[in-house]
C-alpha cells in the first residue's frame, strides 16, 4: 500500500473518507483475480470551502484458491445385492467446491467384507445422472478421474455423477456385506486429458501470488479433514436363498394290513415328501429343481402322479425333522418326470420343478413308489 499526503496549512476538519469500492470477498471468486480498492478523503483548510483538497491511496490484492471437494453417496443404503451379481452399483455426486478449476482423481477402498467375495470394482461416470449403469456409459470406458472440473459457482454445475460398479461373486452368502469408499482428491487442472499433480497446501505467509488452503471435511477415515481429497461410503449387503431340505416317507399301505397300522413290507406304499425352504430375510429362490434317485428297492408306479408346488409342514421336535406334504399339483409330464436308469449309477430318477421360493416359503415335491 502507497500513502498520499497533501498538506495545505493546518487541518482543520476531515469533510469526508469514502470507498469506491466494497472489499468484501465474494464467496466463489475465482482464484487469481485481483480486488482493488481505493479510499478518497477530502479536507478543507480553515474552515474554507475554497480550500477543499483530495487525496486518495488504492489498494490491490490477488484472491488466493480455496480447495474443497465433496463426495456424496446417492443411492440408497445398503444396496442389496444377490450372489454371482454382476455389475451391480453404488452412484455418488462428485463435487468442485473451489474457486479454481481441478482435475478430481477418483479411487475406492474395500473397507468391510471378505475381498474374495467382490470383484471387478470399476468407476464409470454416469452421464445422464439417473445412477443406472447403461451399455453407452460401459461403451465409453471406465475412468479414474475427473478431468477440468470447473470452479464452483453456485449453479451446482460442477457436480458430477459417478457410478461404482462390482461384481459379486457366487461364493458371497445370505448377510454378507461389502462397503466400498470412493475417494476423491483434487490434483492441478490445465492440460485436458491428463491428471496433474496433487495439490499441496502453501505453508507460511501469505504471499503476492495466487496462495492455495485446503478446506475440505473428513467424510470418512480414509482421508482426514483438509488434505484436499474427500470421501463417502456405500454399502452393498448380500440377499441371498438361505434353501434347506427335508425328505421324509410315510407308510400309505401295506398288502396286508391295507391302510390300518401299515408296515414297511414288501409290496408296502410308500410316500416320499420332500420339503423345500428359503428361510426368513433371505432373497427369493428361483429355478428350484429337484432331482431325486430313487433307491434300488423301490419302484416308482408311472402314472401315479407327482404332485408340485404343494405345501408341507416341518416338524423339528425329535431328533430328525420330518416332513409332511399335501396340495400341489400333478406334474407328471410337464414340470415333474419320471425317468428310467436316468439317476446316478444307473438309479431311477425323480425330478420336477418348483416355482420361485419367497423367503419363510416352503414349497414341496411328493409322489409314491412300492417296495419291491
Amino acid at each position: 500500500m502507497r500513502q498520499s499526503t497533501q498538506l495545505l496549512g493546518a487541518v482543520s476538519a476531515v469533510a469526508l473518507i469514502a470507498m469506491s469500492s466494497t472489499p468484501a470477498f465474494a464467496v466463489g471468486t475465482t482464484a487469481g483475480d485481483t480486488i482493488t480498492n481505493t479510499v478518497s478523503v477530502t479536507y478543507q483548510v480553515g474552515d474554507n470551502p475554497d480550500t477543499e483538497q483530495e487525496v486518495t491511496d488504492t489498494d490491490t490484492f490477488t484472491v488466493d484458491r480455496v480447495v474443497d471437494v465433496n463426495v456424496n453417496l446417492t443411492s440408497a443404503t445398503p444396496v442389496t445385492v444377490a450372489p454371482g451379481q454382476v455389475q451391480a452399483v453404488l452412484a455418488f455426486d462428485v463435487t468442485n467446491l473451489s474457486n479454481d478449476t481441478v482435475d478430481l482423481d477418483l479411487s475406492t477402498v474395500l473397507t468391510a467384507g471378505t475381498a474374495a467375495n467382490i470383484d471387478n470394482i470399476t468407476i464409470y461416470r454416469d452421464a445422464n445422472g439417473d445412477g443406472v449403469l447403461q451399455q453407452s456409459e460401459i461403451d465409453a470406458g471406465a475412468i479414474t478421474f475427473l478431468d477440468e472440473v470447473a470452479a464452483d459457482d453456485g449453479t451446482g454445475a460442477q457436480t458430477l455423477e459417478v457410478i461404482v460398479v462390482a461384481d459379486i461373486t457366487t461364493d458371497a452368502v445370505n448377510g454378507d456385506t461389502f462397503d466400498i469408499v470412493l475417494i476423491a482428491d483434487a490434483h492441478e487442472a490445465g492440460s485436458a486429458g491428463t491428471l496433474g499433480a496433487e495439490i499441496t497446501a502453501t505453508s507460511g505467509a501469505n504471499t503476492d501470488g495466487v496462495d492455495t488452503v485446503l478446506a475440505d471435511g473428513s467424510g470418512t477415515a480414509e482421508e482426514a479433514a483438509n488434505q484436499g481429497d474427500h470421501s463417502d461410503l456405500g454399502q452393498f449387503s448380500v440377499a441371498g436363498a438361505l434353501v434347506s431340505v427335508v425328505k421324509s416317507s410315510r407308510i400309505v399301505s401295506d398288502p396286508v394290513n391295507g391302510t390300518t397300522n401299515p408296515k414297511a413290507i414288501p409290496g408296502a406304499v410308500i410316500e416320499y415328501c420332500i420339503a423345500v425352504t428359503n428361510a426368513s430375510g433371505a432373497a427369493a429362490a428361483t429355478a428350484v429343481t429337484v432331482s431325486d434317485d430313487l433307491p434300488a428297492d423301490v419302484t416308482f408306479t408311472a402314472g401315479s402322479g407327482i404332485f408340485v408346488d404343494g405345501t408341507a409342514t416341518v416338524d423339528t421336535s425329535g431328533p430328525t425333522p420330518v416332513a409332511t406334504c399335501s396340495g400341489g399339483s400333478d406334474g407328471e409330464g410337464t414340470t415333474a418326470s419320471f425317468t428310467a436308469g436316468g439317476g446316478t449309477g444307473g438309479l431311477d430318477l425323480i425330478s420336477g420343478d418348483l416355482s420361485d421360493i419367497p423367503a419363510s416359503t416352503t414349497r414341496s415335491l411328493y409322489f409314491e413308489v412300492t417296495i419291491n
